[in-house]
């Protein structure tokens, strides 16, 4: 068994991918980051990203798979679930060993796993297009944040730049430290220094009038609770709880 250890990073990934083939692994581990294990025995290969490599993997899966494919491919690697490089590896491999394409083939692990990622990957976007809650800052910003169980920030900002084109707004990722800023005019990645608070509460820079708008919108959801209809079971699997600490009406 060989482990090899990469950056992370979808380039990375390919490089691993060209290693494998390159050196003709059969059975290995893939793994982020810095290799820690002293285990006897154990045959490690530091991957070192090389653009080149990763774009000859690349092109070869471009003329294996549809373009659909490809985002979907992408989408679960950035995504960031744990422990599910080496079965991203595994699709990989099918794809470039099988003559015909193998898409559709949810026959085999691989594939099928890369499916069911998707759907996480999905439902958890359209959690957060429904869950946040933005705040008016003083400077004008509008301020939202979040803490998605997997990496879809980037997966946002086409949703909420046409929603909200009129005003610059902030989505930050607080499990990952980083967010997605919109200027009126284009999208951009940033990180923010919270060392005098919480990224999850901005109070101190509140507009004034920002407190009286998020109780108008507590009293909405009050008037229109319909008491009778409660089904608490229903309601928590469509709005989890973990979710609730960032939700207006549920402060």
């Amino acid at each position: 068994m060989t482990t090899l250890v990469y950056d992370g990073t979808f380039e990375g990934l390919l490089t691993a991918v060209f290693e494998i083939y390159e050196r003709r692994l059969l059975h290995v581990k893939i793994q982020k980051g810095e290799w820690l294990s002293t285990a006897l025995f154990e045959d490690v290969i530091k991957v070192i990203t090389d653009n080149k490599r990763a774009g000859r993997v690349l092109q070869g899966l471009q003329q294996k798979l549809s373009a659909g494919a490809m985002q979907r491919l992408y989408a679960a690697h950035m995504a960031g679930i744990e422990n599910e490089d080496i079965m991203l590896v595994g699709y990989i491999r099918y794809v470039f060993d099988s003559k015909q394409n193998v898409e559709e083939d949810y026959g085999n692990k691989y594939v099928l796993r890369l499916s069911e990622m998707i759907r996480m990957v999905r439902r958890e976007k359209h959690r957060m297009e429904a869950f946040v809650r933005f705040q008016k800052l003083q400077d004008g910003i509008f301020y939202a944040a979040i803490e998605p169980d997997f990496n879809v920030l980037p997966l946002l900002g086409k949703h909420f730049k046409n929603r909200y084109a009129d005003q610059k707004w902030i989505i930050y990722d607080m499990r990952r430290n980083y967010g997605l800023y919109y200027d009126l005019h284009n999208l951009e990645f940033i990180s923010l220094d919270f060392a005098t608070g919480r990224p999850d509460n901005v109070i101190s820079t509140y507009t004034e009038d920002e407190g009286l708008y998020q109780n108008l919108w507590k009293n909405y959801f009050k008037s229109a609770n319909i008491p009778a209809r409660k089904n608490t079971k229903l309601h928590m699997r469509h709005v989890p709880k973990r979710y609730w600490r960032f939700l207006t009406e549920k402060i």
